[in-house]
């Protein structure tokens, strides 16, 4: 599932014989990314929104702990009211507010939703931080957040979508908000490692929920694969992948990953669960992601 992009190195341009890597590991992250919310479609109803989350939350800090290891020593402890934030802020809340919105909604909605966190990102810095938006952003905003009015003006199996558009995109705000948070405060820091402890901050502060909410019916072998394949493969792996994309190439390229994660979520839902694409979803999304694609910065001139 997209994060939030934090403050970065400057990339190192790949070499030719390693150029090949870059496509492939986009590809496959959006892949990845795309099956979480077919993984959240089939294990939420399950678990509910909070007890999913907080096992999300676990296995993904775990396999990303031994990145924040390595880096122990930089995380003094009056980093950790910080960490712990963002980690309610770009982790907990955003993913169970998906998790409630894939029991509402066909998978589609909650990653067409998703999209708008690189735009959110860039209205916070602008509103809380005075950076400049110009003028192409601001436009891409006002066609990002038509989409998401016409994504909420949809219905699927004869239901409304609304609820479940509004819980997504407010979730992307919140992406919006802690990745102005992240660059602001935790620059310098390993992103990887970064990651790790606002997974694990995320999860524990959630554990107490998780338990008074904990599901009384048993759980059935499905959801107890996808709900592992979601914090094993789409938050730890995927995060790991993500971030090496970002030493690699750099944040403006591989944000890229945005454009690519909704088809993956729709071909997976529409393959896997029969989840058709509605035309106001497509509709949506097309100008959800035309928005995204908009409000990129346009790249930088190659130096000779």
């Amino acid at each position: 599932m997209s994060a939030s992009v934090p403050t970065h190195p400057q990339a190192v341009t790949p070499t030719f014989n390693r150029a090949w890597l870059t496509p492939l590991e986009l590809g496959g992250l959006a892949a990845i990314w795309g099956a979480s919310f077919l993984f959240l479609r089939i294990a939420a109803p399950a678990f509910g929104p909070i007890p999913l989350v907080a096992l999300r939350l676990v296995l993904g800090s775990a396999v990303l702990m031994p990145f924040l290891w390595r880096a122990r020593s930089a995380f003094r402890p009056a980093l950790w009211p910080r960490l712990a934030l963002v980690g309610v802020i770009n982790a907990a809340v955003p993913f169970s507010l998906f998790a409630w919105a894939a029991r509402q909604a066909p998978a589609g909605v909650g990653a067409i939703t998703n999209s708008m966190a690189v735009l959110f990102t860039a209205l916070v810095a602008f509103v809380f931080y005075g950076e400049r938006i110009g003028g192409r952003r601001a436009v891409a905003l006002l066609v990002g957040f038509s989409g998401v009015v016409v994504l909420a003006s949809g219905k699927a199996a004869g239901s409304s979508v609304a609820w479940a558009a509004a819980a997504g995109t407010t979730g992307a705000f919140l992406y919006g908000i802690g990745a102005n948070l992240v660059r602001r405060h935790l620059t310098g820091l390993p992103a990887a490692a970064v990651a790790a402890a606002t997974l694990a901050c995320g999860a524990v502060l959630l554990l107490p929920f998780a338990v008074a909410t904990w599901p009384t019916e048993p759980i059935g072998p499905r959801p107890w694969l996808a709900a592992t394949a979601l914090g094993i493969l789409c938050t730890g792996l995927g995060y790991a992948v993500f971030y090496r994309l970002i030493q690699r190439i750099g944040a403006a390229r591989a944000v890229v990953v945005t454009y690519l994660v909704p088809l993956f979520a729709v071909a997976w839902a529409w393959l896997l669960l029969g989840e058709p694409l509605t035309p106001t979803m497509l509709v949506a999304g097309t100008l959800i992601l035309g928005s995204v694609a908009l409000g990129q910065p346009p790249a930088a001139p190659k130096t000779k």
